[in-house]
């Protein structure tokens, strides 16, 4: 792998920096070194061998390809004996995972050298945010209302596109750390040591099983969301506000900063249960219980750090009355008698040592059921009495000398209290609205209207109006209903629950799958009522400590939405529900099932319109909208560069305020790491400014790039559809030439791949759609239909072509669209994509359908060069470019070793003894997909 460490090194995806780096090329070659010197270790020198070999012979297929090249590969790998098989694919899949590794690393260690050795703001960064404000002429007020109304809420799901265990992704950490040490100046031994290290660290990610023997259950989605906050989030976080607090302290001194939480973070891991029988009310329960221990036993452990440092003595410095009268109430509530004379002199560590006796008793309360809950007296029943306490201690320290003490060892704490509650991270409920009309059905049924399901949109409304309107709940005691029934009103139960429990942030948010009319939210907010989460007051008002959040995911839903909107808008009970929530409404945009629908031309367009117009409308009524984007890590489900998506967004209709997923392995890319976390959620913050500096700007041509837009779009959904929808044997040329059956096997989520047994395409989850077309490298989801929408409008008039030119230079939205399109082309592959759909059987739908597909690749590919005015996709981001061409010929492997496994697989076999062999193959075609997701990325 010598020639593979010499060429992969000199490059890093972290396009700010196109110099070669020798840290970078210094790490893969260690690295590199190391996993052969555990190859041969571990299976021998002959190992080694064939793997270089197999290297070779790709490396030349892609410098030099021909047929006859061609068939000497296949038959390289049709000839790897079986017991050497399975050690190759995890030769050239750990390879890359080492690959990543270092780079995670450069990109942290780039941002420290760019900070050393430059004046100007890293670009996307905290300083670069201040510096536009300042070039932009804003003033201390907007600055102030622009903090106040900036909300960032990431929201990391439970949908499963991380391949790797998280056994696996624990070795890749302590790696990362060992690797990142290689910076420092070692002597000799310190560096002998430190390579043992992390050989043994390679041989123990050799010895690991990649694949998981079971399925994972929700409560271990659970356990993996939390990872992130004790390993990162608790600390990143933090240090991002309280350094933007200082810049703006330092850019409007003339401001007293007090800035609220700008970032926050979700979750839906545990309340998202569309399609997921494995989540129920007892998981959503004991997933906020779990959320809690990891909040209360971080404080506790912070509190033992703070400890160490606050030994200031009353003999030494003074401490203010009120802190004194707080410790001398708590010693008589708990009972304490301050034994040790040295402590009876520090005050601060006597009150820290009572808040960590509280804190103790209210974990133990809040997990405790009600009738077992004890010394309630002594607990604290919000995160709110716990800030208080602290402003006690930090407010001390101020006024009397300690103020670099409650900087730097004190405000860290507040900030986590602040940002994290009882709850870490508020919990959003999802569920499909069909599950709520079937429930809904059931309770009219009960009160004797048998006839709920065939009403019209109209008579649904009316009715639920009713209900609503009345004050009685509607629920019979004793009454029979059916288990779907029983199930939705001991959510909304549950939720009320949580609420009471863990507080009311720990729930806020209850998204509706597929909303396609008014009724749809009304249903909720019925049973919301009964469960006491929507209720009326004695004034006529209502009172709500729900949101109750339409999902519009199909293209046809999207265009309706801003209708469905206005009438609930209009709805009397509904205006109420707004009112209760301070007329805040949040709206979710599917982008996954969007562009499974329509393709990914058509879809983003629809998102941007259905922004405008709704953020219009709800203008008109005093509604405030935030927009919640289902962005998956994939180019076709709104993934690539969050600062860009975020850019990408109507300016008008983003207004500070945006909510994002966060899921599969974007999750472990953006979070395992400190230095990764700090840079990505500062050039978030960084994108939603700088939006907002554009927020009244509209380009004095942006009528007529609507127009183009609306027209291209138009042809791209007809073009995309006739392949999809329209071609007979489509489905089944989905389900041979991808690896779609194979990747359920995987086990990588507690979610069924499908909504039901079918094999329809529309009941298939997006992300493992997206996943196999990855896989095959087709990417299809990410740009078919695009070519020949474009193209067909520069036919129209050669002038054209100068109208898209214009457009992406000026207009975010387009050059994000092409930016995007331009990574998915380039990780698209055509020559592997053709030894993918050789699986299908049948050469007359094969050649029809695969040919459709490469045509359509070489026009987007074409127009796209033309309106860039590039020679080669990816010519304006060098690095990236590069990175693609050097990682390919180490993709091509897995993936011919892929296709030949699933060519083996599928022969009918005649003999029973070899479904031992099956069982081994089934394994190493989940390795090939582990392998080829760690070389591609953003797969998911």
């Amino acid at each position: 792998m010598e020639d593979f460490i010499t060429d992969y090194a000199r490059i890093s995806e972290d396009s700010e920096f196109s110099a070669p780096s020798t840290p970078l090329r210094r790490d893969v070659r260690i690295l590199g070194h190391l996993l052969g010197d555990v190859m041969q270790q571990q299976e021998g020198k002959e190992l080694l061998d064939l793997v270089e070999e197999i290297r070779q012979l790709a490396k030349r297929m892609r410098s030099d390809f021909s047929p006859a090249v061609r068939q000497e590969f296949q038959q390289k790998i049709a000839a790897i004996p079986m017991d050497k098989r399975r050690h190759v694919i995890r030769a050239f899949a750990i390879y890359f995972q080492l690959v990543n590794i270092a780079e995670q690393n450069h990109r942290v260690r780039r941002k420290r050298e760019y900070e050393l050795t430059n004046d100007k703001p890293q670009r996307d960064s905290l300083e670069q945010t201040i510096a536009d404000l300042k070039t932009a002429g804003v003033t201390e007020e907007e600055v102030v209302q622009m903090f106040a109304d900036m909300r960032i809420n990431l929201v990391l799901t439970a949908h499963p596109t991380e391949a790797m265990r998280r056994s696996v992704l624990d070795k890749h950490h302590s790696i990362a750390l060992s690797a990142s040490q290689f910076d420092q100046r070692l002597t000799p031994k310190e560096k002998e040591r430190l390579k043992q290290r992390l050989l043994a660290d390679i041989v123990a990610l050799w010895q690991t099983d990649e694949i998981r023997s079971r399925r994972l259950t929700v409560m271990d989605e659970v356990q993996n969301g939390l990872y992130y906050f004790d390993e990162t989030l608790f600390d990143v976080l933090p240090t991002i506000h309280m350094e933007l607090e200082s810049l703006l302290k330092q850019s409007y001194p003339d401001i007293g900063w007090k800035l609220q939480p700008i970032v926050t973070f979700g979750s839906w891991i545990g309340g998202d249960r569309d399609g997921n029988p494995y989540v129920t009310n007892e998981i959503t329960y004991e997933a906020m219980r779990m959320h809690c221990q990891t909040a209360l036993q971080q404080y506790r452990r912070e509190i033992e750090k703070i400890n160490k440092v606050l030994s200031v003595s009353t003999r030494q410095a003074a401490v203010s009355e009120e802190l004194l009268k707080s410790i001398e109430v708590d010693d008589r509530l708990l009972n304490q008698v301050e034994e040790d004379a040295q402590t009876f002199f520090e005050p601060y560590r006597r009150k820290l040592h009572q808040i960590d006796f509280k804190l103790k008793y209210t974990l133990d309360h809040l997990l405790q059921s009600a009738g077992e809950r004890a010394m309630e007296s002594i607990v604290y029943r919000s995160p709110s009495e716990l800030l208080h306490e602290l402003t006690l201690i930090d407010r001390s320290l101020r006024l009397n000398k300690g103020e670099q003490i409650a900087e730097t060892v004190l405000k860290p704490f507040i900030w986590k209290v602040k940002l994290f509650g009882f709850h870490v991270a508020s919990l959003d409920i999802r569920q499909h609205s069909g599950a709520h009309e079937s429930a809904i059905a059931d309770l009219a049924n009960q009160l004797g209207n048998p006839y709920y399901t065939t009403y019209s949109e109209e008579q649904k409304i009316n009715w639920l109006t009713q209900v609503l309107q009345d004050r009685r709940l509607v629920t019979l005691p004793g009454a029979e209903y059916s288990s779907q029934t029983v199930q939705s009103l001991g959510l909304v139960k549950t939720v009320r629950a949580c609420q009471q429990q863990f507080g009311e942030h720990c729930i806020e948010n209850y998204l509706i799958s597929m909303t396609q009319g008014a009724s749809d939210l009304l249903e909720v907010l019925v049973l919301a009522k009964e469960a006491g989460l929507f209720q009326w007051k004695q004034d006529g008002t209502a009172a709500s400590t729900l949101n109750v959040v339409p999902l519009f995911e199909t293209i046809e839903d999207l265009r309706g939405a801003a209708d469905v909107m206005e009438s609930l808008f209009q709805h009397s009970v509904y205006k109420a529900q707004l009112a209760a929530r301070g007329y805040h409404q949040e709206i979710m945009l599917g982008y996954s099932d969007s562009n499974k629908d329509g393709g990914y031309l058509t879809a983003n367009w629809e998102l941007y319109k259905a922004q405008i117009s709704i953020h219009r409308m709800a203008k008109r009524y005093g509604v405030k909208i935030t927009f919640f984007h289902g962005r998956g890590g994939a180019l076709g489900r709104g993934g690539g560069p969050l600062t860009r998506s975020i850019l990408a967004q109507p300016p008008e209709a983003l207004h500070g305020r945006v909510k994002i997923t966060e899921q599969g392995e974007v999750i472990s890319s953006r979070y395992s790491m400190p230095g990764i976390a700090y840079r990505s959620l500062e050039s978030s913050i960084w994108a939603v400014a700088n939006s907002g500096l554009k927020r009244y700007e509209r380009h004095a041509q942006q009528d007529q790039w609507e127009r183009v837009m609306e027209q291209i779009s138009e042809h791209a959904f007809h073009f995309y559809q006739g392949l999809v929808y329209g071609e007979e044997a489509f489905i089944k040329y989905f389900q041979t030439s991808t690896p779609i059956n194979e990747i359920a096997e995987l086990k990588i989520g507690s979610r069924p791949a499908k909504r039901k047994n079918s094999n329809d395409i529309r009941d298939l989850r997006a992300i493992p759609w997206v996943f196999s077309w990855t896989q095959n490298r087709h990417l299809l989801p990410a740009w078919y239909a695009t070519g020949t929408a474009l193209s067909a409008f520069v036919d129209e008039n050669p002038d054209n072509i100068q109208i898209l030119r214009n457009m992406y230079r000026s207009w975010y939205f387009f050059r994000a669209l092409i930016e995007n399109l331009q990574m998915a082309l380039a990780k698209a592959d055509m020559m592997i994509a053709r030894e993918y759909s050789e699986l299908l059987p049948d050469e007359t739908d094969r050649q029809r359908i695969f040919t459709r597909i490469t045509d359509e690749y070489v026009h987007t590919r074409d127009i796209i060069l033309s309106i860039t005015e590039q020679k080669h996709i990816l010519d304006s981001s060098p690095v990236i470019q590069e990175s693609i061409r050097l990682r390919n010929p180490y993709v091509d492997p897995l993936s011919y070793l892929q296709v030949q496994l699933l060519k083996d697989l599928r022969e009918p076999q005649g003999l029973t003894e070899q479904d031992a062999d099956d069982a081994e193959i089934i394994y190493e075609v989940m390795l090939t997909i582990n392998g080829i997701a760690a070389g591609l990325r953003n797969t998911g």
